[in-house]
């Protein structure tokens, strides 16, 4: 199995990556948060570049790409920070009429593992349907069905939460194999996203080191920032090759276990997105802390990743028994 990127994925990502750093610069992200962090127009133009269709099969519309593929692109999408829930919208294509075109927004919760109280759901005033995963099996519900009270402060400031007492019951979509099969890929496209977290703190420090300058010198020729730099470096390459793996395994599971593949990825891109944040804000001096500057959006969006499909308790338990 060649977990190579191929030129074909990477002439994908890198028009991913063009669309991205155009219409979400590091500007952009305090206009999406004062507008409750979810631009319609922007959902509509992902739809269009293929973000939520994109495993879909060609004979319906989609553009009958893998996991490894989607990988790429979450990772695009997690290195803008681009808000939203992305993930649950691209595994309701093809099961909620309209999230495929970006007409319908898709939010979702994960209600399988035993830590899933209280009930948070993001975003739940800007959704149509919410997706969610239980024991048995998975259901959708009519988002102005659901009542809840909107959190005064959310963790991540471009992710607003509401905080629910009581979930309808809902159109039954599917069974208990669905639901682990939505969870395992929804887990692989957070690696895509934490890989993306990763690279960006690591590109963010390292343009601060160059242009910030103390006793006459940038701070990034001092011996002590480069050490924190290059092991940001290693986490970020660490988390690229276990994401890749994830997505490659995915999609031809006699190559490994593809449960395995995704909490080894989980557990290293988690780490690598988390401690790559905080050396961003650190490198970033008193700065860096401030909300006026980038890095507090990437270590907050860490935050919420790492509550979505699994924590890493439950993915090292995965890897242990797999051992």
């Amino acid at each position: 199995m060649d977990f190579r990127v191929t030129e074909d994925q990477k002439t994908l990502q890198e028009g991913f990556r063009s669309f991205c750093e155009a219409r979400v610069p590091g500007e952009a992200l305090a206009e999406l948060e004062a507008a409750g962090g979810l631009d319609r127009k922007l959902w509509r133009e992902l739809a269009e570049m293929g973000v939520f269709q994109l495993r879909r099969p060609e004979a319906e519309g989609g553009l009958g790409l893998g996991m490894s593929e989607a990988v790429l692109i979450f990772q695009e999408l997690g290195r803008r920070v681009v808000p939203g829930p992305l993930v649950w919208s691209h595994l309701a294509a093809g099961r909620i009429p309209g999230a495929e075109s970006g007409e319908t927004v898709v939010g979702g919760l994960d209600r399988i593992r035993s830590s899933s109280e209280p009930l948070l759901v993001e975003q739940l005033d800007r959704i149509d349907q919410l997706l969610v995963l239980r024991p048995e099996g998975v259901v959708r519900i009519d988002a102005r069905s659901i009542q809840g009270r909107p959190v005064g402060e959310s963790t991540d400031p471009l992710t607003p939460v509401h905080h629910v007492e009581e979930l309808p019951e809902g159109e039954r979509l599917g069974g208990v194999e669905l639901a682990e099969r939505l969870r395992l890929e929804g887990a692989a496209l957070c690696c895509g996203q934490l890989l993306g977290i990763a690279e960006s703190c690591l590109e963010l420090a390292c343009d601060y080191a160059k242009r910030r300058e103390q006793f006459g010198r940038p701070v990034g020729s001092f011996q002590a920032l480069k050490h924190m730099m290059a092991d940001m470096f290693v986490r970020q390459e660490e988390a690229r090759a276990a994401a890749y793996a994830a997505g490659a395994t995915l999609d031809d599971p006699a190559v490994g276990d593809p449960a395995r593949a995704v909490s080894i990825a989980r557990l290293v891109c988690e780490r690598a997105a988390h401690r790559n944040a905080r050396a961003c804000i650190q490198i970033h001096g008193g700065m860096g802390f401030t909300w006026e500057m980038l890095p507090h959006y990437y270590l907050k969006r860490c935050w919420v990743i790492e509550t979505c499909f699994g924590t890493a308790d439950e993915h090292a338990e995965c890897v242990a028994a797999a051992l």
